[in-house]
């Protein structure tokens, strides 16, 4: 009995990936598989145990492409409740005593409703919950989209005092008071890997990045240098930002753009001490990601350009300070 108890204990340990199938709020996704070691049955309410005692609830669905029986598929907005992020490990655990609720307060933020003069009730959390038997935890966020506006609520009262519930068809949903502010709060609409069209699981970047800022120790022990610069070439418009955004809002690292044509100056010495001051806020806020854009502007093609005293200086700057993720885009590879 105790062996079965600490298998079953292993199993409901799972790793977090982004969701490509179902990217709803209340959803998490398991392989069958995975399901029925768990006991857990198709539409079954769940608890998430996250980082620092960060816990939510979802609804558990089948899905047969999760590999093998170690994923559990949830959105960007059940990480954020969680604290987690890609690769990491949550709990899984049936809830028992999920019951509906009778009672529950969802006010908004106050940034997201600006200019928003129709009834939040109607327009956005009635089509949000309206057959859908949805799972709520007290304390989360979640963002409801609706005409050309995406609103965030917060889950803040749940009667009877539980905390989490299920809001059914009798279950009487208020949004009236004062709004939460958002000082208090962080945002769910970054940009993240589902932000960025046509990539989904070939964009690499995850691995050529997210592991060597999150898992150093990996490198270390089998002997390997992680990459310090990655190379985006391709022609204006395509994403190349985008993508390094979105890396840099999945892995919690501090984002720091630098526009190459910006940088560069005519006062002899000043292209040099403007990067070398965005190395030194980067190093303030590791890990950190510094994307260089339009890199050739500053280090163009030795063979095809006669690079001025400014641009060598900055090139080797570049080269120099190597204890981030750099990531570089010209506009084709032919211009370095």
């Amino acid at each position: 009995m105790a062996s079965v108890a600490a298998s079953k204990k292993a199993a409901n340990r799972l790793v977090v990936e982004e969701a490509t199938t179902n990217d709803d709020n209340s959803v998490c996704t398991l392989h069958p598989a995975t399901m029925e070691k768990l006991s857990i049955f198709k539409g079954d309410v769940v608890l998430l145990k996250g980082k620092r005692r960060h816990n939510t609830v979802c609804m558990a669905l089948p899905d047969d492409t999760c590999e093998g029986h170690k994923l559990s598929l949830i959105n960007k907005v059940a990480r954020f409740n969680l604290r987690v992020r890609i690769a990491d490990v949550v709990s899984v655990h049936l809830c028992h005593d999920a019951k509906f609720g009778r009672r529950v307060h969802i006010p908004p933020l106050d940034d997201t409703i600006e200019g928003i003069a129709e009834n939040l009730f109607d327009a956005y959390l009635k089509p949000y919950f309206v057959d859908a038997y949805r799972p709520v935890h007290k304390g989360d966020l979640f963002l409801v989209r609706g005409g050309m506006r995406s609103v965030e609520f917060k889950v803040m009262e749940i009667d009877p005092v539980v905390d989490y519930c299920v809001v059914g068809p009798d279950t009487e949903i208020f949004c009236e008071g004062d709004p939460v502010k958002r000082e208090d709060e962080e945002r769910l609409d970054g940009v993240g890997y589902g932000n960025v069209g046509g990539m989904g699981k070939p964009l690499t970047l995850q691995e050529l990045v997210d592991l060597p800022l999150r898992h150093p120790q990996i490198f270390k022990s089998i002997g390997v240098k992680p990459p310090k610069g990655i190379l985006l070439y391709d022609p204006p418009g395509s994403g190349k930002t985008l993508i390094a955004s979105a890396v840099a809002n999945e892995t919690g690292a501090f984002f720091f753009l630098i526009n190459g044509p910006e940088i560069m100056s005519k006062m002899d010495g000043e292209s040099e001490s403007n990067l070398r001051k965005a190395f030194e806020e980067a190093e303030k806020n590791v890990p950190s990601i510094i994307f260089i854009d339009e890199i050739d502007s500053i280090a163009p093609n030795r063979e095809k350009t006669l690079l001025g005293a400014g641009q060598q200086q900055c090139a080797t700057q570049i080269h120099r300070h190597g204890k981030y993720a750099h990531y570089t885009a010209p506009s084709t590879c032919d211009e370095l």
